[in-house]
């Protein structure tokens, strides 16, 4: 007797299972949670992203207007001494900033001769494809910088230089004429 009355009774749980509403929301919430977090964390991050850019291109700017107008060359400015210029124009980041940073200075004769190549090999920074030549009165000079962040949300890897380690490349460049300053 029991053996027949089992296939009811399951039966009858499960029509109730399916006519039940109680716990849909949590449900629908279980289906709907992942997307929407990794969702509003990538906005986060991307506005994280775009808040680095904008200081790291702020702070160059700002420094290389120590290039420009002589300034760091008749204080017989180092790389190291510009790297510093740079950080102090991004306080917000911290004590991370001066192994994070990279920058590359370099003079030209003409704006068409200015040729780069990429900082990057297999995956790393690589310093020795740097230089530091801040240059004389009226010469052209071309600033690179270069900041190491780590991305958390997997669908920004695409937008962004990818190095070892979950790291990505954000740069900026800023180009000009050294102003005719009397040496």
């Amino acid at each position: 007797m029991q053996t027949s009355s089992l296939p009811r009774r399951a039966q009858r749980l499960i029509r109730r299972f399916i006519a039940a509403r109680r716990g849909s929301a949590a449900v629908e919430f279980a289906f709907v949670a992942l997307p929407f977090l990794t969702l509003l964390f990538a906005v986060l991050e991307l506005g994280m992203v775009f808040l680095v850019s904008t200081t790291l291109q702020n702070a160059a700017d700002a420094a290389g207007r120590k290039i420009r107008t002589g300034e760091l060359q008749a204080a017989s400015g180092t790389a190291a001494t510009f790297k510093d210029a740079i950080c102090g124009e991004m306080t917000w980041l911290g004590s991370d900033c001066s192994g994070n940073l990279l920058i590359d200075v370099r003079t030209f004769t003409t704006f068409n001769s200015v040729l780069f190549e990429d900082p990057v090999t297999d995956g790393e920074v690589d310093p020795s494809k740097t230089k530091f030549q801040p240059g004389n009165a009226e010469d052209i000079v071309v600033v690179r910088v270069y900041y190491t962040w780590t991305l958390f949300t997997p669908l920004l890897n695409t937008g962004l230089k990818t190095l070892h380690g979950g790291k990505r490349l954000i740069s900026t460049t800023v180009t000009f004429r050294n102003e005719p300053w009397s040496t």
